[in-house]
């Protein structure tokens, strides 16, 4: 038998909330139903009961379980994928804008910066 690995993050929770949710693949629901679903699934139960009840379904009846959760999380990821935002902080070339970082000495709590007086560092002097 395979190992099986839960998928912990957002796209796990999303998936695990539209296979307890009532919503049927052959509702043939749009984005915004499933969303709605998910999202009435994880306030009725949230994450813990969500993830308990795609357990119960997978210990009582494996085979169309397996079937539902593929189209969870298919369905799942589709909702949002067409919701996804871009980047606002992204080019139009795809790069990134990073802002440039203050020096160790500036910045309160550094690491190996050392003791600071307050009143220098909040006046935007040197630190000696």
């Amino acid at each position: 038998m395979w190992p099986v690995m839960h998928d912990l993050g957002f796209r796990g929770l999303h998936a695990d909330a539209l296979f307890a949710s009532g919503v049927q693949r052959c509702d043939e629901p749009d984005a915004a139903k499933v969303r709605q679903a998910i999202a009435v699934a994880i306030r009725a139960f949230g994450r813990s009961g969500c993830v308990g009840r795609v357990a119960q379904e997978f210990g009582d009846h494996p085979e169309t379980a397996v079937i539902r959760m593929r189209w969870a999380r298919s369905a799942a990821g589709a909702a949002f994928a067409e919701s996804a935002q871009p980047d606002p902080r992204a080019d139009a070339s795809g790069w990134h804008a990073v802002r440039p970082r203050l020096p160790a000495v500036r910045v309160a709590g550094s690491p190996g910066a050392g003791p600071r007086d307050p009143a220098v560092f909040l006046a935007g002097g040197a630190v000696t």
